[in-house]
């Protein structure tokens, strides 16, 4: 057990629109950052804000003799990276972007990753009770000096962090058999009346794609996506804000959950194929890494210069290997029913797969389609369910002259099961 386990999920949650293609601080894009699990200063919530000044996760434990759990507090803190151009005797003046000797320099908001950790809390002498654990992020001010080739001082990039005062509060309620463990974060940080409702100012104040993870001991958790029977109600009682708790680590384990901002399905897995992260964790790595391919030269060295992150992206996306670039394509990890074409569905007394004649009687009235095509003599071609276990079939039309060509690229009308009356084989 250990949230190792959890690493590359936690991550791409943490970095999740960090820095989008085309990675550049100039897009559009990213000029409107910080989208997920933004948890912002009290003061800046009561007064209109947007974003929530708390996150709760609630889940539940089976639990042991003597049950504990580890927590982790994983996010990011805002620092301001500002660039000033050397200007007179010892003076300095503001500029969005500076060449110094071909490198560029860009304003820009950079993430630092902050993590609280706490081990082996019991979990029984929690019932009913509250624990309190003081979240403290201080503020900083860096200097970076930028020389050029001669040695001379061109430029200074100056590095602004505002500090952050936050708690988790933990506790734990008793439902029959199990516990529900509650841990609540919220965001303390004092908020000055002057800066009133801007959204930017709180984003530096806040905690910033926060989630949480838990490792429990000596008990297991739940599942809140499919429950046992006899925890559903149990599990419909959790109050989940802002966040959202799911297994991890290999498939059928019950000692380790991330409670995300991003909705995810338990066991969720960064592919195998991917050779890295693109701060987009939907992304189809083939599309953008091509992407990124296209980029020109000015541009692929404006989003080096914006952010570490993106200069990695950059680079790997130049040097991928060919058979690593063709892995990228498609994979089929495995099917959990009989792929279409050789599949079948049970039609009254009979057993209609590929190959089969069938007569269309629409029912549903999907669309105009069904008035033209009710009565017509099809061929079965594919039996397809989708992601809630509907059984569709694909036909084409046995008298149409381009039946086969449509066959050939998947061009079908689909019908529910009941629409279609079978006639015997092709």
């Amino acid at each position: 057990m250990s949230f190792d386990l959890a690493a590359k999920i936690a991550d791409a949650v943490l970095y999740e629109g960090y820095v989008l293609y085309p990675y550049r601080a100039s897009a559009k894009k990213n000029r409107m950052r910080w989208q997920f699990g933004v948890v912002v200063p009290l003061g800046y919530s009561e007064r209109g804000g947007s974003e929530p000044c708390a996150m709760q996760t609630e889940c539940l434990v089976e639990p042991g003799a003597t049950p504990a759990f580890d927590l982790r507090i994983r996010f990011l803190q805002v620092q301001a990276r500002s660039v000033e151009e050397a200007v007179g005797e010892g003076g300095f003046r503001p500029v969005e972007t500076l060449d110094v000797d071909g490198r560029e320099l860009v304003t820009w908001e950079e993430g630092v990753e902050r993590q609280l950790d706490e081990t082996a809390l019991a979990l029984r002498p929690l019932v009913g009770n509250e624990r309190t654990l003081p979240l403290e992020v201080a503020g900083g001010r860096d200097i970076e000096m930028i020389r050029d080739t001669r040695g001379g001082v061109r430029a200074r990039l100056i590095r602004e962090r505002w500090p952050i005062s936050a708690s988790v509060v933990v506790t734990v309620e008793k439902l029959g058999s199990l516990l529900k463990l509650r841990v609540r974060i919220e965001n303390r940080t004092a908020w000055p009346d002057a800066a009133e409702g801007d959204r930017d100012e709180a984003v530096r104040r806040s905690l910033v794609g926060v989630h949480t993870l838990l490792a429990v001991h000596d008990g297991a958790f739940v599942s809140l996506l499919d429950p046992p029977p006899s925890a559903k109600a149990e599990a419909a009682s959790c109050a989940n804000r802002h966040t959202w708790p799911v297994l991890v680590g290999p498939e059928g384990r019950h000692d380790v959950m991330l409670s995300s901002p991003i909705i995810l399905y338990d066991y969720p897995a960064v592919a195998p194929e991917s050779p890295g992260d693109l701060c987009d964790a939907t992304e189809i790595d083939e599309i953008l890494s091509l992407r990124v391919m296209t980029l020109t030269d000015d541009e692929k060295r404006e989003a080096r210069a914006t952010d570490e992150r993106a200069r990695r992206i950059i680079d790997r996306s130049e040097s991928l290997p060919p058979e690593v670039f063709e892995r990228l394509h498609g994979t089929i990890r495995r099917w959990s029913q009989d792929p279409p074409e050789e599949a079948s569905v049970q039609v009254g007394l009979h057993r209609v797969s590929r190959g089969m004649l069938v007569r269309i009687t629409p029912r549903r009235r999907a669309d105009s389609m069904d008035v033209f095509l009710k009565g017509r003599t099809a061929r079965v071609e594919r039996v397809l369910r989708d992601v809630e276990d509907q059984v569709y079939v694909g036909v084409t039309l046995a008298d149409d002259p381009g039946g086969e060509l449509h066959g050939w690229y998947g061009r079908f009308f689909y019908f529910h099961p009941e629409e279609l009356e079978p006639l015997g084989a092709g």
